[in-house]
């Protein structure tokens, strides 16, 4: 179980396969286990780079507020420990975030990035979206992850076959430090670099489910605003596309990725 000792902190990764690096980033309150029926179909002809965010899965969680800044900061710290640069980077909601950061932060870091129901704002600009958030805040503090973790299960997976992953997910979800997840929820609340998107330099493809929490339409505004950017559809899917749809997730990164390394041969 290979850990990175940071200061404060230590980050579990997986780290496998050989090839030019892919890093995969989890979502808020899951863990790096959550890829698991994605990286078998991408680890032929890649090193697979597969962390646990602070305060999630495997690694520490220190005091102290969390945020998406400090997040990417650790990251950073795991592929700088590694010697790695120019990687892909593949993140599925916070994951995405914080590939966003990486990507105004370190761009030296990030090669190429998949954001998969994801975006890089969270200022809650309508009060629809900021009930929401509130909300979200409110009941963790109220029911607790795994009782919380149940009411997300019914929303992400809720069709009658889905009973396996809608057991899977509270589990995981049950799993979380209660303070360590209150902490990372309420750090995402505000975040934005929506206004740093210029200089976000590496090609990008947002990977939107058709069922989605947020319409394809907020997707669609903020890839009008990077300079090398595509949006893909994944069909019968809801928030966690990686989990509900893993082919379509993994064709879609695997066509991407191999159509950037194409391009850095012919050049």
């Amino acid at each position: 179980m290979p850990t990175l000792e940071l200061t404060e902190l230590a980050l579990h990764f997986e780290d496998s396969g050989a090839g030019p690096p892919v890093l995969l980033l989890h979502g808020l309150g899951s863990s790096g286990r959550d890829w698991n029926l994605v990286t078998p179909g991408l680890v032929a002809g890649h090193r697979l780079l597969v962390p646990d965010v602070r305060g999630h899965g495997r690694s520490g969680k220190p005091a102290g507020a969390y945020s998406i800044p400090l997040f990417a900061r650790d990251i950073a710290a795991l592929c700088d420990h590694l010697g790695l640069t120019a990687l892909h980077v593949v993140g599925v909601s916070m994951g995405g975030m914080i590939g966003f950061q990486l990507a105004v932060d370190r761009p030296e870091l990030v090669r190429s990035l998949v954001v998969i129901n994801s975006g890089p704002d969270m200022v809650p600009r309508t009060a629809r979206m900021w009930l929401a958030l509130k909300l979200r805040v409110a009941l963790l503090r109220l029911l607790g992850p795994a009782q919380l973790g149940r009411l997300l299960a019914k929303r992400l997976f809720p069709k009658p076959g889905q009973g396996e992953l809608r057991q899977r997910f509270q589990a995981s979800i049950g799993e979380n430090d209660p303070d360590a997840y209150l902490r990372a929820t309420q750090g995402l609340i505000g975040w934005t670099v929506l206004d740093r998107l210029a200089e976000v330099r590496c090609p990008v493809l947002c990977l939107a489910s058709d069922h989605d929490y947020t319409p394809l339409s907020a997707k669609q505004a903020y890839v009008r605003l990077l300079k090398d950017a595509q949006l893909l559809q994944v069909n019968d899917s809801g928030h966690a596309a990686p989990v509900d749809q893993p082919a379509q997730v993994i064709a879609a990164i695997t066509s991407f990725v191999r159509a950037i390394e194409a391009r850095g041969s012919a050049a």
